[in-house]
């Protein structure tokens, strides 16, 4: 039986996976990523699941590849095509929010997954670090197009060139992530958080992922064009009709779309 790289836990409609090498900072082998990815699919799947919260064993989220793994002696533009950008993309197109929990170090890939999740919550011991140009590479995992739209092209060269370690409290500050948190406090935040975007209407909120990601390179008038045409299908769901009629009867909705 294959080893457990990945932990998936439950509570209520929250789905947590957890990476699973602590003692290796929980860097990336191709066998963590196939384990990942099916574990992503798994909760997807899930009609139940209505939030996703990725985290780190031990004291590190994500060290990013592993450059022990016998996958790094091949092809590394091979890796990342197979590996990197199909998981990247997952997380951009799922169907409930993700929610980033990073108790400890993210270096490389791990940081670039972490912020291409909908929201990062980090401990404050933890940092961001963008790895690759200290063993002569550049950013991937969805870096190069996560960082200067987070923190503007100053930053995003300054932080890929120097490879310097960027703590959470400065990432809160500068934008990078949502919300620095004390290290007691991170999972019951997380777990707070999770239960709130889980009790909204979730189809809308990873919609709202999607649109946010798509206007960016469109001018003012494609971008409420956009607008128009998705707050049209979202007005003929199951949701919209639950959110007025429990505005007007003054009670609490409950939204079942994902």
């Amino acid at each position: 039986m294959s080893e457990a790289l990945v932990l998936a836990t439950t509570t209520g409609p929250v789905r947590t996976l957890t990476l699973n090498r602590p003692a290796a900072l929980n860097s990336f082998t191709a066998a963590m990523h196939v384990q990942l990815r099916g574990a992503l699919d798994e909760a997807a799947d899930d009609a139940a699941v209505r939030c996703l919260v990725i985290t780190g064993a031990g004291r590190g989220f994500c060290a990013g590849q592993d450059l022990n793994d016998p996958e790094m002696s091949g092809d590394v533009e091979d890796v990342v095509e197979r590996l990197y950008k199909p998981l990247a993309l997952r997380i951009r197109s799922y169907p409930v929010p993700v929610i980033a929990m990073v108790n400890g170090v993210a270096a490389g890939a791990g940081a670039n997954l972490a912020l291409g999740c909908d929201l990062v919550i980090a401990a404050r011991s933890a940092s961001f670090i963008q790895a690759f140009s200290k063993i002569g590479l550049v950013p991937d995992c969805g870096g190069t197009w996560l960082l200067p739209r987070l923190v503007g092209r100053a930053r995003a060269i300054g932080l890929a060139m120097t490879g310097d370690k960027l703590g959470a409290e400065e990432a809160e500050r500068i934008g990078m992530i949502w919300r620095c948190v004390d290290d007691a406090s991170l999972q019951d935040s997380t777990l707070a958080l999770a239960n709130k975007l889980a009790a909204m209407p979730v189809k809308a909120l990873a919609q709202t992922r999607q649109i946010i990601d798509a206007a960016m390179p469109m001018d003012y008038a494609a971008a409420l064009s956009q607008e128009a045409q998705v707050q049209g299908g979202m007005s003929r769901a199951g949701d919209f009709a639950e959110g007025v009629a429990a505005f007007l009867q003054k009670r609490a909705p409950v939204f079942k779309d994902r």
